[in-house]
């Protein structure tokens, strides 16, 4: 009878810690990015002229390629963001699928670098102003992870494909209506030339 009564309590206490703990639910839409990668917060490579200490302000959100390869090294290359300005690639609203439409911009940025070993490709996920800061550095992290794995699948050397979230700190349009958020929630292409 006493087995019963503590098999009872014991069960009791476990559901009500299950319960009052929650169980942290998966996020969806992640794009795995091989086990070698780890997440980092690196100097901004867009400028040429300098690095932006690494802050918590200015700063974006990314992942870095295993040591030793030159996409990470701003020492090591020129980021030329012109030569694939015209293929930027569009997000619907809180989503990081790639829509088919944009489909000829991420073919045009994998033929742009797969074929020349001195280039290498850092993508870089934007949002709206909608949603946290922390989320909108997940989702643009998302959305340029899913970019990466697209430029992959196509053809381009993983080690030369470097991502980068700037969540919603490089809105290309100040406004606050549909049209600009539209614009923003955008994924970036910026070709790395190898000095």
């Amino acid at each position: 009878m006493k087995a019963i009564k503590l098999t009872y309590v014991l069960a009791a206490v476990l559901a009500l810690t299950v319960f009052s703990t929650g169980c942290q639910r998966k996020p969806t839409g992640v794009t795995p990015i091989n086990s070698k990668t780890t997440q980092v917060r690196p100097p901004d490579m867009s400028d040429t002229t300098g690095i932006i200490p690494n802050t918590s302000e200015g700063t974006p959100l990314g992942h870095e390629q295993p040591q030793g390869t030159w996409p990470t090294d701003p020492n090591a290359h020129t980021a030329d963001a012109e030569a694939l300005k015209a293929h930027i690639v569009h997000f619907d609203y809180d989503s990081s699928a790639i829509k088919s439409s944009e489909q000829a911009n991420v073919e045009a940025a994998a033929n742009y670098i797969k074929n020349d070993p001195n280039l290498a490709l850092r993508i870089e996920g934007h949002c709206d102003e909608r949603g946290t800061e922390g989320y909108n550095d997940a989702l643009g992290e998302r959305r340029a992870s899913a970019l990466r794995e697209a430029v992959i699948a196509l053809g381009a050397d993983p080690n030369l494909v470097v991502t980068q979230s700037w969540g919603e700190q490089k809105p290309v349009n100040p406004g606050h209506d549909e049209s600009a958020y539209a614009q923003n929630r955008r994924g970036e292409f910026i070709v790395l030339r190898k000095k």
